[in-house]
């Protein structure tokens, strides 16, 4: 099921993004990644389900790579290579519209908010920046990040209860270390 729910939101993310020189393979797979991260945050449930994996530029669906081969032979989206600046860049152009039945209207806004935000306001470089934090960096490349983990990079915010807690273990050790 999570690969289905993975491979559609991979064909719905190419036909949104209507320029495929904003949509390469690593601003997808953040695309993916963070989606998935907001909606765990807000439902406690991932949109795809799909376990992700640390790589060199940051979290990527384990499966991505079958889903965008099975998309190609279907199909529903192209994939052109190009050299960008030295390097080989990989953009997809969706050639159908994609199926968008098994996701929620919330979940769907989710994913245009991200996409969004990452297609218009960030490089590749400057996306997998972001998503470098530090779960990522505590895993090695190929090792499962699991969707609660995002938590452990999520600074909170204090509040005065917070404040006056802590106010009072420090007053509370300070008179045990006067009382010795």
């Amino acid at each position: 099921m999570s690969t289905l729910k993975l491979k559609q939101l991979t064909h719905y993310v190419c036909w949104k993004c209507e320029d495929p020189s904003k949509l390469g393979a690593t601003k997808l797979n953040k695309v993916l990644w963070l989606a998935d991260v907001l909606a765990y945050k807000i439902s406690g449930v991932s949109i795809t389900g799909s376990s992700y994996v640390k790589q060199q530029f940051g979290p990527v669906p384990r499966s991505i790579l079958a889903v965008r081969r099975e998309l190609i032979a279907e199909k529903k989206i192209h994939e052109r290579k190009d050299i960008i600046a030295g390097l080989l860049g990989v953009h997809f152009t969706a050639l159908q519209k994609p199926d968008t039945s098994m996701f929620s209207p919330q979940e769907l806004e989710i994913v245009d908010s991200v996409l969004s935000e990452i297609c218009d306001k960030h490089t590749a470089t400057s996306i997998s920046e972001y998503s470098h934090d530090v779960v990522w960096q505590a895993a090695r490349i190929g090792e499962e990040i699991p969707m609660f983990a995002w938590l452990a990079g999520a600074s909170g915010e204090l509040s005065p209860e917070d404040f006056a807690w802590a106010d009072s273990v420090i007053e509370s050790k300070e008179g045990m270390n006067d009382a010795a």
